[in-house]
């Protein structure tokens, strides 16, 4: 699909208009948790969260954000040899989930670094403290952040452990866009419970919010999480969509959706030593993006055609 133009709104195009070339995310593992670990809200966690099956080597709390940084931009030289500038990404557990002394420390020492102009900051909706916004809103950088959303349901909330409701969703993307602050949601396709119609239903509840971007993804179930020990005991329970099945899905989803917000991602993919659900084998993420595409292509769709309708 080289050369063409894309049939959704896609985030390395908005970066690219934003800066002129490419900019890369490098993940940050700041030793945060979340108020569904320490007992504010819970206990245990999500229900489907194990951060080792997504954080990269380099990226673990006992190394200083600095070096984490410094190393993610040595790995991604490598890998992404046109990309100039970096994002700190601080994306395990909850990054705004403590005093603002110590979160402004962490951020500080991230803009630090040279060649990072920009901070994306992945958090929950019930830890999106006015304080912290407007500290957030003052710098002068770019700032995005990402709330876990997960699921329009309060009873999907309920079932995942997640210890917040859609309707605290809503009011942290609202106070958030409020002050200027780039704004994205994060959601699972397949919880248990949902059926294909739900899931397209939470396009049009997507819409009605002030979002800036949206990032989705399939379920997988990680080793050692509550999800894991309830598939291996009921796993009628569960529905994982096939590849073909995610991508038919995916491009239902998007045509209901709002044509200017920003689809970041569309899918996931899990090393394998830690997955217990059925995977796609060796299709890796650049080829779930040409696939999806090509779907669009064929079907002649894309991003909002029936948005509205």
């Amino acid at each position: 699909m080289a050369g063409k133009q894309k049939r959704y709104n896609s985030y390395s195009d908005f970066f690219r208009r934003q800066y002129g070339e490419r900019v890369q995310k490098l993940t940050v593992d700041a030793g945060f948790t979340c108020p569904n670990r320490d007992g504010k809200a819970g206990y245990g966690g999500c229900a489907y969260c194990n951060n080792d099956a997504f954080n990269p080597s380099y990226c673990t709390p006992s190394k200083s954000i600095t070096r984490q940084l410094q190393e993610g931009i040595e790995f991604h030289r490598v890998r992404y040899r046109k990309a100039k500038q970096y994002l700190a990404y601080f994306q395990a557990y909850s990054n705004t989930y403590a005093p603002l002394e110590r979160l402004a420390a962490a951020y500080r020492e991230a803009l630090a670094v040279p060649e990072v102009t920009g901070l994306v900051i992945a958090t929950r909706p019930d830890c999106a403290d006015n304080d912290v916004l407007d500290y957030l809103s003052g710098l002068n950088c770019l700032v995005a952040i990402e709330y876990g959303v997960e699921s329009c349901y309060n009873p999907t909330l309920q079932r995942i452990n997640r210890g917040h409701t859609f309707e605290q969703s809503v009011d942290a993307i609202e106070r958030t866009a409020k002050r200027g602050i780039l704004t994205g949601a994060h959601l699972i396709f397949g919880l248990p419970g949902e059926t294909r119609e739900m899931m397209l239903t939470e396009a049009s509840v997507i819409n009605r919010l002030p979002l800036h971007s949206l990032k989705m993804h399939q379920l997988q179930i990680p080793v050692g999480t509550a999800f894991a020990r309830r598939y291996a005991e009921h796993p009628e329970e569960f529905h994982f969509f096939s590849c073909e099945e995610y991508i038919d899905f995916i491009v239902s989803f998007l045509e209901l959706l709002r044509p200017d917000i920003i689809v970041e991602r569309f899918a996931n993919e899990m090393p394998p030593r830690y997955l217990t659900s059925p995977g796609w084998g060796k299709i890796r993420n650049t080829e779930l993006w040409r696939m999806l595409e090509k779907k669009m292509e064929e079907t002649d769709s894309r991003q909002g055609k029936k948005y509205g309708q």
